[in-house]
């Protein structure tokens, strides 16, 4: 194209920014807490070279993994781009190769057969290794001091599925990892493999089971005795891909799912209940048990949330005019015909975070965001949807009580991570990232705004940050994060 569209997937905080760089001793304002002692690590997608189509779109933008590092009370800041073999390709051949998104069919020829994952959905942790991953391939490992790429992880050969995805469950008492890889035998297959590796990062068992239909499957949640995976209507169809089409469309007359099975047990026992048609999720907040009956909450939809999915599908619906709420899905499991019981918990909003420790299990407050109702002047663009969100909340799924941290005028957030303070127990700290426009919000160039790190006490957000981390940058909009404490970093198996 010689040049990058002016679309929504261009501007904003989707404005390209195309830089490696490290910053020492960034600028700090306030006072940051003892606990937050290690690195909080952030997935950026942002395009390396000009797209090779005007359509192109956010997803299929190249990985970035940034870190913020907290040592002494001094924090710096690194970004690099995640080496996969498309990147590489492309940065030899100086231009995309790689065309529309998840669309083999629409590559250049000389990249026919290459790894087309652009990792760059979700930094994971887990056995001593950090990588970045997209549910559209494997796992790059990178190194946490350095976040140099050291490669493709396929568990040392083991993992025989193409797909691993960017939302893995790890349980909080056992240290296993649980996951997942839907397409997992290539494009538009209905094979899904169902993997746990150990606490050590081993592979100990992977078997595949089919989906009702060819869905995106991105998250699902695990409780201490099921795995437990939430479909929805948005289909992939060969013959269309293979047209120069979209890989996903979203089908408004068709079911959702909920696929049930013991999770350490065999995929033959997979119960698959039909829930409401033509909804959409694309992020868990946590499942639990409650005796016989499994609870599940979901950051849900009237339809998908994605502009291009929808448009796809031939559903012309405005954005603002999609309804949705933190709603609970619950499942006797004793029953003789098993059925979802639906009840919303919260407002609508996404990118949700539990703590660790809950994970599986019953839990009294979680973290989401969402947009702020009295907001003054318009959301900032940019993000997936086209507008990012401007509020934190947290909420006690128990009771229903809120509680909301506002954003500056026309400021944006990305999702937050918690980090355990062990002087409170039960307390901690969040982390996250707060764009903020240089101008009037609304008005003038919608790329110049400049980046921070909020430090935000976990259980009173409503006070706002107690730190404030300037970068003096736009930082490209995250997509997912997590964080390292220096006791991990120091135990991983890759060295600085």
């Amino acid at each position: 194209m010689g040049a990058f569209p002016q679309t929504i997937h261009f501007i904003g905080t989707n404005t390209p920014r195309q830089q490696e760089y490290r910053l020492e001793n960034l600028e700090v304002e306030g006072e940051i807490p003892s606990a937050v002692e290690g690195t909080f690590f952030r997935a950026v997608p942002d395009n390396a070279h000009e797209p090779m189509f005007e359509n192109d779109i956010a997803l299929n933008h190249d990985g970035m993994i940034s870190a913020f590092s907290f040592k002494g009370g001094k924090v710096d800041f690194a970004i690099r781009y995640v080496e996969t073999e498309r990147y590489l390709a492309e940065k030899e051949a100086g231009r995309a190769l790689f065309g529309r998104y998840r669309n083999p069919f629409t590559d250049d020829p000389s990249v026919k057969g290459k790894d087309r994952t652009v990792a760059n959905t979700t930094p994971v942790w887990h056995g001593g290794r950090l990588f970045m991953t997209k549910e559209d391939g494997r796992g790059y490992e990178v190194n946490p001091h350095t976040l140099e790429t050291e490669g493709r992880w396929d568990y040392e050969g083991k993992l025989k599925s193409e797909t691993f995805t960017a939302h893995p469950r790890i349980d909080p008492e056992t240290g296993e990892m649980f996951f997942f890889g839907y397409e997992a035998g290539g494009l538009c297959t209905l094979d899904v493999a169902y993997c746990i590796a150990d606490k050590d990062g081993n592979l100990v068992k992977e078997q595949w089971f089919d989906q009702p239909y060819c869905s995106t499957i991105h998250d699902f949640v695990i409780t201490e005795n099921y795995a437990i995976f939430p479909i929805f209507p948005t289909l992939a169809d060969l013959d269309r891909i293979k047209e120069g089409g979209a890989h996903w469309a979203h089908h408004q007359d068709l079911p959702s799912y909920l696929g049930i099975m013991p999770r350490y047990g065999d995929v033959s026992e997979m119960k698959w209940i039909e829930g409401p048609i033509g909804v959409s999720c694309f992020h868990e907040v946590n499942a639990f048990e409650e005796g016989d009956t499994v609870h599940v909450d979901l950051c849900l939809t009237d339809t998908n949330a994605f502009q291009f999915m929808r448009e796809a599908g031939g559903i012309d619906i405005p954005q603002q005019e999609i309804q949705g709420a933190l709603t609970r899905w619950s499942v006797d499991m004793t029953a003789d015909t098993l059925a979802i019981e639906e009840r919303p918990l919260g407002p609508p909003g996404d990118l949700c975070r539990v703590e660790d420790a809950v994970q599986g299990r019953p839990y009294d407050r979680a973290w989401y965001l969402s947009m702020n109702p009295d907001a003054k002047g318009p959301p900032m663009l940019g993000g997936p949807v086209g507008a990012n969100f401007n509020a934190l909340l947290r909420i006690n799924p128990n009771t229903g009580q809120l509680s909301m941290m506002e954003t500056p005028p026309g400021a944006a957030i990305s999702e937050p991570a918690h980090v355990v303070d062990p002087a409170e127990g039960h307390g901690g700290w969040l982390l996250t990232t707060i764009d903020i426009p240089n101008g009037p919000p609304g008005a003038g160039d919608p790329s110049d705004y400049s980046s921070e790190l909020w430090i935000v006490e976990a259980d009173a957000i409503e006070k706002g940050p107690v730190a404030k981390i300037r970068t003096g940058k736009a930082l490209r909009s995250q997509v997912h994060g997590t964080w390292v404490s220096h006791a991990k970093l120091d135990a991983s198996v890759r060295k600085g």
